[in-house]
């Protein structure tokens, strides 16, 4: 039997009668009957697959979140000089950035009245507010703009988009994370399906490079209902539950990994991505 995450002793209000378990024989037992499988082997919907095969990495299939990307994007030849951390809150990336470059030069972005930028108390970088619509910089200004679970708290997504476009110069980079199957948080507007997030972004002039899946929608569900456990913390930096059920799913059934990131997307409560704009 695997526990998820120890909620037995959660130390939330709402306590349940009895531990939340789940069995993975039973996970077992829930595969697609033989003949079930879609395009590719997939057990799910074929449209899906065909609609996400482009974007599917196939070196691997791991969890990751929007830092995953810091290293991805600075990895880069030639490496990016400048970067705008969208929504940036208390302006940690900076320090994720700097590890790369200390000479990088990071903008942080955010409303002012966002409830993680008013916590902010460093001084060693610039920090510009904006109205939440307009980005108050000039076309082709940066090479990277990251945004880590902000989307979702946007009013105007495909304006957002937009202007992250005309900000970003050509072959520049869009990385970061957002929320799919996550319940309400801090003035939280949307869910993306990743569908629905490559048509907004190509909407927008940008291209989609890749999706990755982020901690499953099953285990967020859990941690809101249950009043955020502090135990919850540690699916942010390993395998959540659902996720290390998929991967023995796709190793017990020899899946390849993108088969493995599509079935993980589909049901992820965050996913991350990379977007790039076109050179030409």
């Amino acid at each position: 039997m695997a526990r998820l995450g120890g909620l037995a002793d959660h130390g939330a209000t709402m306590r349940p009668t009895r531990a939340l378990t789940i069995s993975r024989q039973a996970f077992r037992r829930l595969r697609p009957r033989r003949g079930t499988a879609g395009h590719g082997g997939a057990p799910y919907d074929a449209s899906l697959w065909v609609a996400l095969r482009p974007y599917l990495p196939d070196d691997h299939a791991e969890q990751v979140n929007a830092r995953y990307y810091i290293d991805v994007v600075m990895r880069h030849v030639p490496p990016p000089r400048d970067v705008m951390d969208l929504g940036c809150g208390t302006g940690g990336s900076v320090d994720l950035f700097r590890r790369h470059d200390p000479a990088i030069h990071w903008v942080g972005v955010d409303i002012a009245d966002s409830q993680e930028a008013t916590q902010r108390r460093r001084d060693d970088a610039d920090f510009v507010t904006f109205d939440g619509r307009i980005l108050p910089f000039a076309d082709a200004s940066f090479d990277v703009v990251y945004s880590s679970q902000v989307l979702e708290h946007v009013r105007d997504p495909a304006l957002q988009l937009r202007e992250v476009a005309r900000t970003l110069r050509p072959g520049g980079a869009f990385v970061g994370s957002t929320s799919q199957l996550e319940p309400y948080h801090s003035r939280s507007f949307w869910n993306y399906t990743a569908v629905g997030f490559v048509e907004l972004v190509g909407e927008a002039g940008l291209e989609v490079v890749e999706l990755r899946p982020g901690l499953d929608g099953v285990t967020l569900i859990l941690r809101s209902f249950l009043g955020r456990p502090a135990s919850f913390s540690r699916w942010w930096d390993e395998a959540s539950p659902l996720n290390a059920m998929i991967d023995e799913w796709g190793v017990g059934t020899h899946r390849s990994a993108a088969l493995v990131n599509l079935r993980k997307i589909q049901f992820a409560g965050q996913f991350g991505f990379l977007v790039r704009k076109p050179t030409r």
